[in-house]
């Protein structure tokens, strides 16, 4: 898209393409590494124009972080939908694909701690937004119970924390390269689902 076509649009989605191309620049490299001037030509529009819609690089990554999180709820709701109608996690993506098959946000989590961590804004807000997505994902879980999907045994909180932590070993394994391959990871998530949901269903 030329930079005219870019100056013509909304304020609103010109400021969601912006947050879309630092998503990319932030996911494929760091907090600390990446610069306005970077983010700005992947979006295709002078850097003074991302100014003026977010006060700051921090800001910016805190609306990279609201929207990752967005992405991810929106998969988590759509699959819920899904096995609501079929009545079984097992009868729901035969194809098995992890939510964390992305893991842009847990990336995003790594950076807060890790290049920003002296930072209390960031770490209030990282904090906060881990909590967020446990609890969102624990209320799923005892949706689930609640259908007879899962089986009350389960601790819905504990495992919401277990599922953040396999987002982090993903984001970790992406990062490093050749920590875990593909063949690890669906054993992983086979047991996982074994555990939480009975049987070899492909949950």
């Amino acid at each position: 898209m030329s930079r005219s076509a870019h100056a013509r649009l909304p304020a609103a989605e010109r400021r969601s393409a912006i947050v879309a191309a630092a998503l990319e620049v932030f996911g494929s490299g760091s907090y600390a590494r990446s610069t306005t001037a970077e983010i700005a030509r992947a979006a295709g529009v002078s850097e003074p124009i991302i100014y003026r819609h977010f006060p700051s690089k921090k800001d910016l990554w805190f609306a990279c972080l609201d929207e990752a999180w967005l992405q991810l709820r929106t998969q988590l709701e759509s699959r819920a939908g899904r096995v609501a109608q079929a009545g079984s996690p097992a009868d729901v993506d035969p194809g098995n694909r992890s939510p964390w098959s992305s893991p842009l946000l847990p990336t995003l989590w790594v950076q807060g701690v890790t290049e920003a961590g002296e930072d209390d804004e960031v770490q209030r807000r990282v904090r906060e937004h881990m909590r967020e997505v446990h609890d969102f994902v624990a209320a799923g879980m005892r949706a689930h119970q609640g259908a007879g999907t899962m089986p009350a045994g389960r601790d819905p909180d504990a495992e919401a924390w277990i599922f953040l932590a396999g987002g982090l070993l993903r984001s970790f394994a992406d990062r490093l390269g050749g920590l875990l391959g593909p063949g690890e990871f669906s054993a992983i998530g086979r047991e996982r689902r074994r555990w939480l949901f009975g049987g070899d269903a492909p949950a």
